[in-house]
């Protein structure tokens, strides 16, 4: 019997979640034949690109070591069996509570992937090729060819999965036009990328640099140009002193928002949690599937989110603060449950019910948190933004106010449910952006040293709704912000302090471009399309691909990450699982396969 061929294209987080549901599932569904399995990736197999162990230790994850797991347990929802496995913490018998490197969690991939491969049976082979995919080709019912950077023959495969993670796109019309401006004028410009791929050697000392953007990015930019650079910080933990090395540029740094994420929370949601999925479940969801026409987000899905969110956080605050209302919860609960999603009542009722506005979730106030700012010169500016993060830290870690752990859950759930009708409709670059800004924000202590970076002058806020443009007269960029009327920061460089967004049709990918040239279809927002149910490629012609399956980022079936916090559900992980098992069916059926392997 000649070996079917499964090429897995990306050999990061979810290429290795994927192999690991592949040998949980090979004994039931693929049994002793022989299978040949080609993982593609030019970056180490477990870590990939984001979190190889080749880059500075400086750069910290984003969740405690006790949040992190790439192992399914009892809350996953799967059809093949659960294969449990150590946190990042149990893992390296480190501090639950600590944030470990990035270099950490990528020696913990690279375990992880080890112990995946180790549990498939001697009858499958892996191959490893350390190079690129840059195309798929082959007919719709035939064995597809995969062709690599470097090799001559392409890999035959009777079934390729794209697992890419987070993939460079080309610049649009406006980066164009920034670095063409820049080339113009001997200036610096760095487009969206990862920033720890980024040349930094060109941001020279002293210099005014600036960054338009305050999330995640921004965090490691900021690490990698004082610390990176030689500087430290003095003193405790609550009233650092940043003491400069002499080479850091100076960061003018602003955002849409003009804050940074918030900090993540410093406790757990303990004692009674509000019942999820309430207003945002699986038949909200199959009714808007079932809707005839387009659907948008804002229109017909963020209202039922919205509701969803407000529900977690009012059933907390009624539960754990019931003195902080003037109405025992199950009345509020009666009258909230009774009212349409996005009906103007909801607000109506919060407002007569809970009296402190700082209790009440107001979801435009949390995404718009400096309207109205006007600052009467830009040190007034960096006071207020200073006295905003330094609430922000007060408040992320004081258990008084667990109605935001209470979201966080919620935004988890919504994740999971829209998963299911992402195919359906665009879920908007915005409702991403606002669920990193709330729920996915960096560690408290890296905003503590934003304080003490901004106390030293290292780092300005822009403020607000910042705009970044040209002087072509003076040859340089500008930024300003409504906060500060009249007034206009120039320098010699810009930072986009971003990952490009995830688009089909920009990709830097030569692979994920010419599947999309070949008829895969795409979203309005850039995403690939597949089929939910097992990430099957979905084409223009509504049909799924039968030989092609993409999971991660790019897709429409993405989710929060290729990892999880345990005991959360692991939506990637019942991803995972559902297109392993679909595969190893598929591959067990024969589908196209020759008498021989074609060569190479």
């Amino acid at each position: 019997m000649s070996a079917a061929s499964l090429v897995i294209v990306g050999a990061g987080p979810r290429g290795t979640g994927f192999l690991e549901r592949l040998a949980a599932g090979l004994p039931e569904l693929y049994g002793d034949r022989p299978l040949d399995v080609h993982l593609v990736d030019p970056y180490p197999p477990g870590p990939g690109r984001i979190w190889r162990t080749a880059q500075s230790p400086l750069l910290w994850m984003n969740s405690m070591a006790e949040d992190v797991t790439v192992f399914t347990d009892d809350t996953t929802v799967l059809e093949g069996p659960v294969l449990p496995g150590p946190t990042l913490a149990d893992w390296a018998g480190t501090d639950g509570r600590r944030f470990a490197t990035r270099t950490e969690q990528g020696a913990y991939l690279r375990w992880a992937y080890e112990r995946a491969r180790g549990l498939l049976p001697a009858t499958v082979t892996v191959h490893e090729h350390r190079t690129t995919a840059l195309r798929v080709d082959g007919p719709r019912e035939g064995r597809q060819h995969v062709r690599l950077a470097g090799r001559a023959a392409p890999l035959a495969a009777d079934l390729v999965v794209l697992t890419l993670g987070h993939l460079d796109a080309e610049p649009d019309d406006d980066q164009r036009a920034l670095s063409a401006f820049a080339a113009r004028h001997g200036l610096v410009h760095l487009p969206p990328g990862a920033t720890a791929d980024l040349d930094l050697s060109v941001l020279p000392p002293g210099e005014p640099v600036l960054v338009r953007g305050l999330g995640l990015a921004f965090v490691d930019l900021m690490v990698l140009l004082t610390e990176g650079r030689g500087g430290r910080y003095e003193g405790p933990e609550d009233a650092l002193v940043y003491v400069p090395s002499g080479r850091e540029p100076v960061l003018y740094a602003g955002s849409r928002r003009g804050v940074p994420y918030h900090a993540k929370l410093g406790y757990s949601l303990d004692g009674e949690r509000p019942p999820l999925p309430r207003f945002f479940g699986p038949d909200q969801v199959a009714a808007l599937r079932a809707a005839t026409g387009p659907l948008d987000f804002r229109r017909d899905v963020w209202p039922h989110i919205a509701k969803e969110l407000g529900w977690a956080h009012y059933h907390r605050l009624l539960t754990a603060h019931p003195d902080r209302a003037t109405r025992a919860r199950d009345a509020f609960a009666a009258d909230y449950a009774a009212l349409a999603p996005g009906d103007p009542a909801l607000a109506a009722l919060a407002r007569a019910a809970v009296p402190d506005p700082a209790d009440r979730f107001d979801p435009d106030a949390l995404d718009r948190p400096l309207d109205g700012l006007r600052a009467r010169d830009p040190e007034d500016l960096q006071d207020a933004l200073r006295a905003y993060v330094t609430a922000d830290l007060a408040r992320r870690r004081d258990p008084a106010h667990s109605a935001d752990a209470a979201v966080f859950a919620a935004v988890l759930s919504v994740y999971g449910q829209l998963v299911r009708l992402a195919d359906r409709v665009d879920t908007d670059h915005w409702w991403h952006g606002f669920f990193s800004y709330l729920a996915s924000g960096p560690p408290a202590p890296r905003l503590r040293r934003l304080l003490a970076l901004s106390e030293a002058g290292t780092v300005r806020f822009l403020g607000p709704r910042t705009r970044v443009g040209t002087d072509e007269r003076h040859g340089l960029f500008r930024a300003t912000s409504p906060a500060l009327p009249g007034a206009a920061t120039t320098a010699r460089a810009l930072v986009e302090a971003r990952l490009p967004a995830p688009t089909v049709t920009r990709t830097a990918s030569p692979l994920l471009r010419g599947l999309y040239e070949d008829g895969a279809r795409a979203t309005a927002d850039g995403l690939l399309a597949v089929d939910p149910a097992d990430g099957r490629i979905v084409h223009r012609d509504g049909r799924p691909h039968p030989h092609r399956i993409a999971l991660g980022p790019h897709t429409t079936a993405r989710s929060n990450g290729a990892f999880v916090r345990p005991r959360t559900g692991g939506l990637p992980f019942a991803q995972n699982d559902a297109a392993a098992r679909a595969a190893l069916a598929f591959l067990r059926d024969g589908a196209c396969r020759p008498s021989a392997p074609l060569a190479g």
